[in-house]
């Protein structure tokens, strides 16, 4: 009853705060009733293991001195060591770290690879600083987390703002604080890095790939075919610009775009030739080949398929009603508040969850993670397959328990996840 009764406080509080991490402890709770978690092990899944909080001073190019926030949070890593991308964003704080952090470790094991969930980032608009500037603060940054990151202990990757550059000057920062024997031995204290710097073909695209190879399983499951079908995207940065292109190749039609510039819509969309104007005008707004429109309008644009990529809590109360597609094939993290699920659910509106649909990032993290360990090198095609075997993998389970609870998808991915720790848990008991 006491779980109940939080869960209740906390939906509650949920209705006028929304906290990032309180909606994902929302999500947490009811799986756990679902399943009948035991309450010791709901307990300690409920807190993150680890947060770390740092201030750092940092030189501009003009002297001046700027004091930058950084953290990074480390969920849970009973599976293996923690695992989770850094940002760089205004909106950066502890609350969403440790929500971002808590889904990674769900993440990892749907897809059962060896890693637990973390996350970082820095509270900062990138686009205000010179690259120089930008290579001094992730340096410093690096610095001041030190010992709290570490190639079998915690490894970051890119997220919002950050990129395989990011972490490249994380890696070398890193290993000159490591002794010289110990260097080559830490080329994996990251992943998402340039190929020249140990990073693995195929990560670029592995979020968004994964998207794709979601949407194609959800379609071959109802025996309809992805050749043209229509779809629209919601944030135009790596993991959107890659499921529009990938799916475009695959024969749908892109039908509308929205990001912090604004949004466009047409009958069709060339992601490619869209990419290539986002590229030098920073935004999608501005594109000749398609008109703009409002919020609402693009939110409301009939299509088959909605992949939400941009930031948090997109589809809620208020957007959820508007739109008018078949599925939601989340793209970002969290992008769906427990209000707008209600509401999907209500109108028949089918979801691949963010921690399942999504996870094609972490995945090919692992490969690089392995590859590094290893001194090899896979080609596209292995990776790609390996991808597909790995994420489809986790696609059954969860469609497995959703029959077998009698679930929504959330709540089913989650209670994958919620027994693979289960079991762990089991096996190792609890220290002393």
């Amino acid at each position: 009853m006491a779980a109940r009764a939080g869960s209740a406080v906390l939906e509650g509080r949920l209705a006028t705060r929304r906290s990032l991490h309180d909606m994902c402890r929302l999500q947490f709770q009811r799986a756990a009733r679902a399943m009948a978690l035991d309450p010791a092990l709901e307990r300690i899944l409920d807190h993150t293991t680890n947060e770390i909080t740092v201030h750092f001073p940092v030189q501009m190019d003009d002297g001046r001195i700027e004091v930058f926030t950084g953290y990074r949070v480390q969920h849970n890593n009973s599976l293996g060591p923690f695992k989770g991308g850094l940002r760089f964003h205004p909106s950066v704080d502890l609350d969403e770290v440790r929500a971002l952090a808590t889904w990674m470790t769900w993440k990892s094991a749907i897809v059962e690879i060896p890693f637990g969930g973390a996350k970082g980032g820095i509270q900062m608009d990138p686009s205000s600083y010179s690259r120089r500037e930008l290579e001094r603060i992730t340096r410093r940054f690096t610095y001041a987390l030190n010992g709290n990151i570490g190639p079998e202990y915690d490894i970051p990757a890119p997220d919002v703002n950050t990129n395989p550059q990011v972490m490249a000057w994380i890696l070398d920062t890193y290993l000159t604080m490591m002794p010289p024997l110990e260097r080559n031995r830490s080329l994996h204290v990251v992943t998402g890095k340039p190929l020249e710097a140990g990073g693995s073909i195929g990560r670029d695209k592995a979020t968004g790939q994964g998207v794709v190879y979601c949407i194609e399983r959800w379609m071959e499951d109802r025996d309809l075919s992805i050749e043209g079908k229509t779809f629209i995207v919601q944030g135009f940065g790596n993991v959107g610009s890659w499921a529009a292109r990938l799916l475009q190749r695959l024969g749908a039609r892109l039908v509308g775009v929205e990001d912090r510039g604004g949004a466009i819509v047409a009958d069709v969309i060339d992601a490619e030739s869209l990419l290539d104007h986002a590229a030098v005008h920073g935004t999608v707004a501005g594109y000749k080949a398609a008109r703009a429109v409002t919020h609402v309008e693009f939110l409301s644009r009939r299509a088959e398929v909605f992949i939400p990529a941009a930031l948090e809590a997109q589809i809620t109360e208020e957007t959820a009603p508007l739109l008018s597609v078949d599925l939601v094939a989340e793209g970002a993290n969290g992008p769906t508040t427990p209000e707008g699920d209600r509401i999907l659910q209500r109108n028949g509106i089918d979801v691949i969850p963010d921690i399942l649909c999504n996870a094609g990032g972490v995945i090919v993290s692992y490969f690089e993670w392995l590859q590094n360990k290893q001194s090899q090198s896979w080609d596209l095609d292995e990776v790609d397959r390996k991808l597909r075997c790995k994420l489809l993998g986790g696609y059954e389970r969860v469609a497995g328990a959703r029959r077998e609870f009698r679930v929504d998808p959330r709540t089913a991915a989650l209670i994958v996840a919620l027994k693979r720790l289960e079991a762990v848990y089991e096996q190792r008991g609890i220290f002393p």
